[in-house]
C-alpha cells in the first residue's frame, strides 16, 4: 500500500527506447502524445487512420499501440481484419468512456488497456507501463484477476468465485480501476476522473464505492477499503480497511 502524503508529486512512469506507434486523427492529439512519450524515452511513430497503423504494423515491429478510438475506421478494421489485429502488440485505447459498450466486443484478443477522454498524460503514461511488462504465457490477458475475483474485459463482466457480479457500468469501470491498482491508495478525484471522466464530489463517489463493496465483499476477504483522508485500495489486510 502507497503511503505518500497528499503532496507528494509522483514521478512519470518512462519508457526504455520501446518502440510506440500512435495512432490518431487529430494532429493536437497526435503532436501531443508524440512529444510527451519521446520526451518519457519511447520511440514514436505516428499513424492517422486505422489502415495506415495496419500497414505500419506490416511494416515495421512495434511495442505497443496507442490508438485514439475517434477513428471513423477503427470498427471496420476490427471486424475485418481480425487476423492481424490478433497479432498485434499491447494495445493502449484512448476513448470516451461512454462508447466503451461498443467498443470492447469489436477488439478481438490481445493484451490492451483503456484511458478514458479527456486523458491525463500521467495515466496514459502509467498504462502504457503496465501494458509493456511481460505478460505470464498462456494467461488470457483480456481477464485481470486478484484472487477468486476475475474480470472479463471482452464481455465486461465480474465474479467473485463461483458468484456472477451484477455491476453497473460505472462500478465496472471503479472495479477495474482498483484491480489493476490494487495495493495502491486512488484519491477521490482520482477515481472520479477515471469513472467519468470528470469530478463528480465526494458524495457521488462514497455512494458508487458503497454499492460496488455491497456486491463484491459479500464473500471473505474484504477486498475494497478505505484509507480516511487519502481514498481506497483494493487488496487483502488483517488489518480493518
Amino acid at each position: 500500500m502507497h503511503d505518500g502524503t497528499p503532496t507528494e508529486k509522483p514521478s512519470l512512469a518512462r519508457g526504455a527506447g520501446q518502440r510506440v506507434l500512435v495512432v490518431a486523427g487529430e494532429p493536437d492529439v497526435a503532436e501531443l502524445l508524440a512529444t510527451t512519450l519521446e520526451l518519457a524515452g519511447y520511440r514514436v511513430a505516428l499513424a492517422g487512420t486505422a489502415g495506415e497503423a495496419l500497414a505500419r504494423l506490416g511494416a515495421h515491429g512495434f511495442d505497443l499501440l496507442v490508438v485514439d478510438t475517434s477513428l471513423p475506421d477503427l470498427v471496420g478494421i476490427a471486424r475485418e481484419g481480425r487476423p492481424v489485429i490478433a497479432h498485434r502488440p499491447p494495445v493502449l485505447y484512448l476513448t470516451p468512456y461512454d462508447s466503451l459498450g461498443s467498443l470492447l466486443p469489436e477488439l478481438g484478443l490481445g493484451k490492451k488497456d483503456y484511458v478514458t477522454k479527456p486523458f491525463r498524460v500521467a495515466e496514459v503514461l502509467a498504462r502504457m507501463q503496465v501494458l509493456l511488462r511481460g505478460s505470464t504465457p498462456g494467461r488470457p490477458d483480456h481477464s485481470p484477476r486478484y484472487g477468486d475475483l476475475l474480470l472479463d474485459d471482452t464481455l465486461c463482466r465480474a465474479r467473485r468465485g463461483a458468484r456472477g457480479l451484477d455491476l453497473t457500468p460505472a462500478e465496472y469501470r471503479l472495479l477495474r480501476h482498483l484491480l489493476v491498482n490494487a495495493h495502491r491508495v486512488l484519491s477521490k478525484e482520482q477515481i472520479s476522473r477515471y469513472v467519468w471522466g470528470d469530478f463528480r464530489g465526494d458524495n457521488a463517489i462514497e455512494q458508487l464505492v458503497s454499492r460496488l463493496r455491497r456486491k463484491v465483499d459479500r464473500d471473505a476477504p474484504r477486498l475494497i477499503h478505505t484509507r480516511r483522508g487519502f481514498g481506497y485500495w483494493l487488496g487483502t489486510t488483517d488489518g480493518e480497511g
